[in-house]
């Protein structure tokens, strides 16, 4: 199974946290789409920031985002101007009261996430695609991956027909429920078509209960999440 699933949603409650963090009730509907346009309006927007996951909490008359962004001085801008921007168009967007929180990535090798988005941009710029993947993997192992696998598909380098291929290095161990395993999917548009890249970083195991709920830089907001508690930590035997 761990072969085939997605490996975050395979781990969700046990050492994965969730990207939203609210009840729903009978508005669950429209608080969900709400979530989905200020994530694709703040990837749109800071698509030159490096932003690699998003993660929002609400209470009755507040939208608390989290930022995780290998860039944060493009979104918080001189003087904190951009970020008072950003609060006001996402005011706008939302009706409510925003705030926003950045949370810099200190080793942007090691997310799935901007490794895939890096070798998308670079296929897109005509870069031979076996140098970008090679060139990421590289770096992810240097940096204290454990693991790392690439999988492309598409009609690489412009040819007829479409295919698929893999790279790896170090292990990617999918079944350990507490083997802290990236993932990211994403797609380069070139003119030939799209591509598909996803990426797979693995970077240790987790012992013990971790904290799912978002600890933010710069914020003291922690809440309890909708979902359920972590629990207990499966081991193999």
């Amino acid at each position: 199974m761990g072969q085939k699933t997605n490996p975050i949603g395979l781990r969700l409650g046990i050492i994965k946290g969730w990207d939203s963090y609210w009840y729903g009730g009978k508005d669950f509907s429209s608080k969900l789409v709400e979530d989905d346009k200020i994530r694709k309006y703040l990837n749109a927007r800071l698509s030159k920031a490096g932003v690699s996951k998003i993660v929002i909490e609400r209470t009755l008359k507040l939208v608390t985002v989290t930022i995780n962004t290998a860039r944060p001085g493009i979104i918080i801008g001189k003087g904190g101007q951009e970020v008072d921007k950003l609060k006001e168009e996402l005011k706008k967007l939302t009706g409510k009261d925003v705030q926003i929180n950045i949370s810099e990535i200190k080793r942007p090798e090691l997310d799935a996430n901007l490794v895939a988005n890096t070798i998308a941009r670079q296929i897109e710029g005509r870069v031979s695609f076996r140098r970008a993947i090679k060139t990421s993997i590289a770096s992810s192992m240097r940096l204290g991956a454990e693991g790392i696998k690439v999988l492309i598909s598409g009609r690489l380098g412009g040819a007829e027909m479409a295919r698929t291929e893999q790279y790896k290095e170090g292990r990617i161990p999918l079944h350990t429920l507490r083997a802290n395993i990236d993932y990211a999917l994403v797609e380069a548009h070139t003119t030939y078509g799209r591509i598909g890249i996803k990426v797979w970083i693995f970077k240790g195991e987790i012992y013990g209960k971790p904290e799912l709920v978002p600890t933010t830089i710069g914020g003291s907001n922690k809440r309890e999440s909708a979902g359920p508690k972590g629990g207990r930590q499966r081991r193999r035997r």
